[in-house]
């Protein structure tokens, strides 16, 4: 099984509230676009005009408004502030409620979502992994088994079950920065999701490999697991405009590191204040050409979903804008 080219729009629920986001959704999947995503945040990455919907809720809404398109979290974190046995139900009713439209993306988690929440000293990369993975296993049981008991490492389930679940468990994408987390994708998942703008040679050489290498362990087949990727795009008419849009993402070219024991959203946004050239992340441009090219060495190393996170205020002239003159282009040329 390949999978065909799918594209989707991210949605910025840093940046909009969640009605307003929701009336973007609808305009996307009306102008073509085939899925839209949502983080799950509890807190953005700025105060300043900053939002943070919970996720769950918002997907239930877009779900009524929206015939055709899937839905996921671009991701979810299900090990901290929320126990997979939540999610598990969660996802389970999503999916009865929107059969084969909902997909649960997940992720090690981002210390200022999780960290001020609950309270917890963020742990190490080795322990957040270890929690992604009895995490995926435990969802996995509960939407296919009755009575679930499970001794964990860190999760302790006695004879629960899920009641509503859809015909065909939720499918689970896993989200990777790096070649732990992309075997674990291959091994467990059925998709794969990253971003953009980290130089080509980490998809290359070590993501998708790592995600090959993990498929092959667990003798999957690799080409039936979607490759998804959020392409960061700053897409307008006006150059100018374009580039000083990026800049509302600053946050996105700080140094992972920098970031890590940072919680409060207003110290994010002053380090962010220090960015210097934060259209790095981006791909700019003003012409469809130009950026189709910009677009293409993502396609030509077998990513076969594409979910374009524009960083504009005005979302909707973008979706048209893209609609219009990009998405028919990329169709055509790897549809």
């Amino acid at each position: 099984m390949t999978h065909k080219l799918k594209l989707g729009w991210k949605a910025s629920a840093e940046q909009f509230g969640p009605r307003q986001l929701l009336d973007f959704a609808v305009l996307a999947e009306q102008l073509g676009f085939e899925s839209a995503w949502i983080s799950d945040h509890f807190q953005p990455w700025r105060h300043t005009d900053g939002h943070a919907p919970f996720s769950m809720a918002w997907l239930a809404a877009v779900g009524e408004r929206t015939q055709r398109m899937t839905l996921g979290t671009s991701v979810l974190t299900p090990t901290f502030r929320y126990h997979p046995s939540v999610v598990a139900h969660a996802f389970a009713t999503l999916g009865v409620m929107y059969p084969d439209r909902i997909v649960l993306g997940v992720g090690t988690g981002e210390s200022m979502n999780e960290a001020p929440v609950i309270g917890i000293d963020w742990p190490e990369s080795r322990e957040r992994f270890r929690r992604l993975s009895e995490a995926v296993k435990l969802m996995r049981r509960l939407w296919t088994e009755e009575f679930v008991q499970h001794e964990g490492e860190y999760y302790h389930v006695k004879g629960a079950t899920v009641y509503d679940r859809p015909d065909e468990p939720v499918p689970i994408y896993v989200a990777a920065a790096g070649e732990v987390a992309a075997r674990f994708a291959g091994r467990q998942a059925e998709g794969f999701i990253c971003t953009s703008g980290k130089g080509m040679e980490l998809y290359r050489d070590k993501l998708l490999p790592a995600v090959r290498e993990g498929a092959a362990a667990a003798r999957r087949d690799y080409e039936a697991i979607e490759k998804m990727i959020e392409v960061k795009v700053s897409y307008d008419s006006d150059r100018e405009r374009a580039l000083a849009d990026c800049r509302i993402w600053a946050a996105l070219a700080l140094p992972a590191d920098e970031k890590v024991d940072v919680h409060n959203p207003n110290d994010i946004e002053e380090l962010a204040r220090t960015v210097q050239n934060p259209e790095r992340r981006w791909l700019v441009s003003t012409d469809p050409e130009e950026h189709v090219e910009q677009i293409a060495p993502y396609l030509e190393l077998g990513f076969t979903h594409l979910v374009f996170h524009h960083p504009g205020d005005d979302q909707a002239a973008f979706l048209r804008l893209y609609a219009e003159q990009i998405l028919p282009r990329l169709r055509e040329r790897w549809g």
